[in-house]
């Protein structure tokens, strides 16, 4: 099994606590959090094994759980790695891209396995259909919450939009061309909602929406491609998706068929994908462990954390904060 500590133990490092506790994969060593009063409570409560220094923590594992806030994410990586533990590093990977850089460039130089925590690319639904986004001409996503003021320390991109620009990433097999965005300050100092239009080389074109002062939550994608509509409810955990086809010269007589002005007709087929009940963090750790004992490729890599926050840090730079 493999060693693992946690540093920080806020709102998701408690996730991580349980979930690591629970796994088969890991060994638990323990945890570091800079909040004596958390510490003292979540060791007692709990039983975890709470550790009086970072360095002492980083010692005991081989591989170190980083779910501290974004702007301690680069010491806790540098610490890490340059006393050859592997990282996990929760999302975005750090503050500023020269941080990111950095992190990347130790873990080659020390030879250790990174991966950052964007979740979404394990959640149930988007993975049933990961596989059928193929060519997406056009995503459109919507990722809106109540307001809370845990994570009003860093912009709305980094908090909320920062999930669906890995997504976006991951799927779009092209260089950014050009990136446009807007965003409004309404109860923070940073903006809270943000809109941001990013175009491919390839001819993609994307529109993300982010907000933190919504009075409902959604967390939604919609992908369109030739022939094929697929919309993904990543809070939901369902999918919808939409294909077309040539129509048959003698279609069934329930079937759904459209003609446009040329007088070419294509049917209409509703696809239902398995989606496979799973817990999306667990399993992104889970699936670390494979990297770090069988040399099983990693998901979400230390570059692709790198290349989201590069796009993340542009979209900002355009709302001029």
């Amino acid at each position: 099994m493999i060693k693992v500590g946690v540093l920080g133990a806020g709102h998701l490092g408690k996730i991580h606590l349980r979930l690591l506790e629970a796994s088969k994969r890991y060994q638990l060593v323990g945890f570091y959090d800079q909040d004596k009063k958390n510490t003292k409570a979540l060791a007692k409560e709990n039983g975890y094994t709470a550790f009086k220094s970072e360095a002492d923590l980083i010692q005991a594992c081989d591989m170190v759980d980083i779910v501290t806030p974004t702007f301690f994410h680069h010491k806790n990586a540098i610490n890490a790695i340059q006393k050859g533990k592997h990282i996990f590093i929760e999302k975005p990977i750090a503050n500023n891209v020269t941080e990111a850089l950095e992190i990347t460039e130790m873990a080659t130089k020390k030879m250790v396995l990174g991966q950052v925590g964007h979740v979404e690319r394990f959640n149930p639904a988007f993975k049933a259909v990961k596989s059928s986004i193929t060519h997406p001409k056009f995503i459109e996503s919507h990722r809106l919450a109540e307001f809370n003021p845990r994570g009003t320390d860093v912009p709305v991109v980094l908090d909320l939009m920062i999930h669906d620009i890995d997504v976006l990433l991951s799927v779009v097999d092209a260089k950014v061309k050009s990136v446009s965005a807007s965003g409004v300050a309404v109860i923070s100092s940073t903006p809270d909602i943000t809109n941001a239009r990013i175009e491919f080389e390839n001819g993609c074109v994307a529109n993300l929406t982010a907000s933190r002062i919504s009075l409902k939550k959604m967390r939604k994608t919609r992908f369109f491609q030739k022939n094929t509509y697929i919309a993904v409810d990543f809070l939901e955990k369902k999918v919808e998706v939409v294909k077309m086809k040539k129509a048959p010269k003698k279609p069934k007589d329930f079937a759904m068929i459209l003609e446009n002005a040329q007088g070419e007709k294509k049917q209409i087929y509703f696809e239902n994908p398995r989606i496979e009940d799973s817990n999306a963090i667990l399993e992104e750790l889970e699936v670390f462990a494979d990297a770090i004992e069988n040399n099983d490729p990693i998901i979400v890599p230390l570059e692709s954390g790198t290349r989201a926050l590069k796009l993340a840090h542009q979209i900002m730079e355009c709302c001029k904060f």
